[in-house]
């Protein structure tokens, strides 16, 4: 914990960026962008000790970067189903179960499926066996690809699957907005197909990855107006060491126009090396005078920090806080 704060990191990875990985010359380009991406919020401290980041991650050294060397209590070990550049996937599903099974007290595994490559039929099964067999809590989606993205709310199908999930007891889904990787198109990314989606299935509660970067205006303008859609700082909060004025914009903004309580910390370990020098900076950031005055932004409390930095996902997820404290002392 930091500063007696209880933190859930929403979205960790156990990358395979390794060389048997990667499919054909566009599945190097692929890596490289994504690379590039962790390399521009990675600082020193957040790099210390990683021989590499584009290698297959082990869950021990996973475990030894966001809990041994982080103020962590507890993290989402999130799949991430893109199959254009990666044969297994970027953070394949078995590696965050791995996880998840390595370490049950402080991780829960999100399962993904994608029906471009599992076709529909096999998405649904693919759906069904991580949740019934490997214990996925959460289900993560990436729709854009670098050809045939497929719509967040096309009824054919985008809507069996989140039925399936339902079905199955699961009503929390994760989904990567903005933050296109190499030569990905925009289009497909922004976040407007989430809205009617939100509307048509109003028992499921959408997670909205990146602040959907550069759709923040819309990202706010649906999460604001829907109660069940929520928005994940999942990497893009790392820009508050490089860019903190520009930190603190976003997060007035959030704070005033969609409420504390649907913000949800995320690291984005490993890419971003360890999450420390980040909660650091975060613990440390106020929103200045001027956002203030000149644009109605409140200020951000140690109370808004409590509930973005674990509070929020954690009742997200129905984990009851003071029993996870006791369980995690009892274990030290």
């Amino acid at each position: 914990m930091i500063d007696d704060i209880f933190v859930y990191d929403c979205a960790i990875h156990v990358y395979d960026m390794s060389d048997a990985n990667i499919n054909g010359a566009d599945g190097a380009a692929g890596r490289d962008a994504m690379s590039a991406v962790g390399q521009r919020v990675r600082i020193p401290e957040a790099e210390e000790g990683v021989d590499q980041f584009d290698k297959r991650w082990s869950v021990e050294a996973m475990y030894d970067l966001v809990f041994a060397r982080s103020p962590t209590d507890m993290a989402m070990a999130q799949a991430v189903p893109i199959f254009d550049w990666y044969e297994d996937g970027f953070a394949p599903v078995a590696a965050q179960h791995a996880m998840a099974e390595a370490y049950p007290g402080r991780v829960q595994f999100c399962g993904g499926v994608d029906p471009n490559y599992h076709g529909l039929d096999g998405a649904l099964e693919e759906i069904e066996r991580q949740i019934t067999e490997l214990g996925a809590v959460s289900m993560k989606f990436y729709n854009g690809h670098l050809r045939d993205s497929w719509r967040c709310d096309d009824e054919a199908i985008a809507y069996p699957m989140y039925q399936r999930i339902l079905d199955l007891g699961v009503d929390v889904i994760q989904f990567h907005k903005g933050i296109p990787f190499g030569n990905q198109p925009l289009a497909p990314l922004s976040p407007l197909d989430m809205e009617r989606a939100a509307i048509d299935f109003p028992d499921m509660r959408f997670v909205m990855h990146h602040m959907a970067l550069p759709y923040f205006e819309e990202a706010i303008s649906i999460a604001g107006r829907h109660p069940n859609v929520y928005l994940a700082l999942s990497g893009t909060i790392n820009l508050v060491v490089f860019a903190p004025k520009l930190v603190q914009t976003h997060l007035g903004r959030m704070l005033g126009d969609v409420g504390v309580h649907k913000l949800l910390w995320g690291s984005e370990a490993a890419l971003a090396g360890s999450p420390a020098p980040f909660l650091k900076a975060f613990m440390e950031l106020e929103i200045d005078e001027d956002l203030r005055v000149g644009y109605g932004m409140p200020q951000i409390t140690r109370e808004d920090k409590e509930r973005i930095l674990g509070l929020n996902f954690a009742e997200l997820m129905g984990i009851d806080v003071p029993a996870k404290r006791r369980e995690l002392a009892a274990a030290a």
